[in-house]
């Protein structure tokens, strides 16, 4: 598959997806970044943003098996993952699968949820694959959550922990909308309370199975040279040299820049990375990946200020 062919696939997907998105441009970019990047993402922002209607838009345009998981304080491993029931007719345990043997997973809110239930994601979303009773059952190498978070309510949430947040490819931030916008979703969704389903929008699926795979394996021949390799590794070994930051980024976080800035370059029709793609995808790469500094916090300072800041001094190469 081209990287022509990329772009036009993954402008049918902003199609269907603007169908019931007003708006939200840069947070559908960087899905479909993440799509082809084959990467997690972690979606903050307050509540009614659309957060959730974002990720089940996004899913319903590409052809593989959705699921959801409303994360509760409640809710256990076993509930995520699956559990062996004992068959009294056959005598035999058998597997009862949960909801995370699905292609798509919307983790809502899924820094409501203790972390021994949080945990439950970690082997899926690194390797592929879940472990019950010492057995492994492997996922679809396409497998992808979209998580939702929601940054104001500190009642009954559980802060996602380092090694959780460090799964992600990318952490955005959905802001709220402009008035004009705001004006839109007023007129489009102002006739009901309860929120539309994608298919009551007329979302329809865009993208196959086959498909994906090609645009991932085309994505991963994307040239990255040498220079913009340097780049991508000074940005994040400066994140470890700021006073202003008490932990830096890892290796990882370089490693997952450089493949979002190829993915990128191919939604753009390139088959080569220019500095603006790793520019443009750097904060969302990085900000879940460092921790401010205490002296920082109490100056007033933000991970954002602080991350922006070391974007812009980093030379680029010409």
């Amino acid at each position: 598959m081209s990287v022509a062919e990329i772009r036009n696939l993954a402008d049918r997907i902003r199609t269907e997806v603007r169908k019931a998105i007003i708006g939200q441009d840069a947070s559908v970019d960087l899905l479909l970044v993440a799509l082809f990047s084959s990467g997690h993402v972690l979606l903050e922002g307050p509540p009614g943003t659309a957060k959730t209607l974002l990720a089940q838009c996004f899913s319903r345009a590409i052809s593989l098996q959705f699921g959801r998981i409303q994360f509760t304080p409640d809710l256990m491993p076993g509930d995520v993952l699956g559990t062996n029931l004992f068959n009294f007719q056959t005598n035999q345990f058998s597997l009862t699968k949960g909801p995370i043997f699905t292609d798509i997973l919307l983790a809502d809110e899924i820094n409501r949820t203790p972390p021994k239930t949080q945990a439950a994601l970690l082997e899926a979303m690194q390797e592929r694959k879940v472990t019950i009773d010492g057995e492994s059952y492997p996922l679809n190498p396409r497998f992808t959550v979209i998580a939702t978070q929601n940054p104001i309510e500190q009642q009954g949430t559980y802060p996602l922990p380092e090694a959780q947040l460090d799964r992600f490819l990318f952490k955005h931030t959905l802001e709220y909308p402009t008035r004009e916008e705001e004006i839109r979703i007023v007129a489009q969704h102002g006739t009901r309370t309860g929120m539309k389903t994608a298919e009551a929008f007329g979302v329809q699926p865009v993208l196959g199975a086959a498909e994906l795979d090609a645009a991932v394996e085309a994505v991963s021949q994307v040239r990255l040279n040498d220079e913009i390799i340097s780049y991508i590794v000074d940005i994040v070994r400066t994140t470890r040299e700021t006073p202003a930051l008490e932990t830096g980024a890892s290796p990882r976080a370089a490693a997952a820049l450089a493949m979002g800035s190829r993915a990128r370059a191919a939604l753009d029709g390139r088959d080569f990375v220019i500095p603006d793609d790793v520019k443009t995808l750097a904060l969302p790469a990085l900000r879940h990946r460092v921790i401010l500094s205490p002296a920082a916090d109490i100056e007033g300072r933000t991970t954002d200020e602080t991350l922006a800041g070391i974007i812009e001094q980093t030379a680029a190469p010409r």
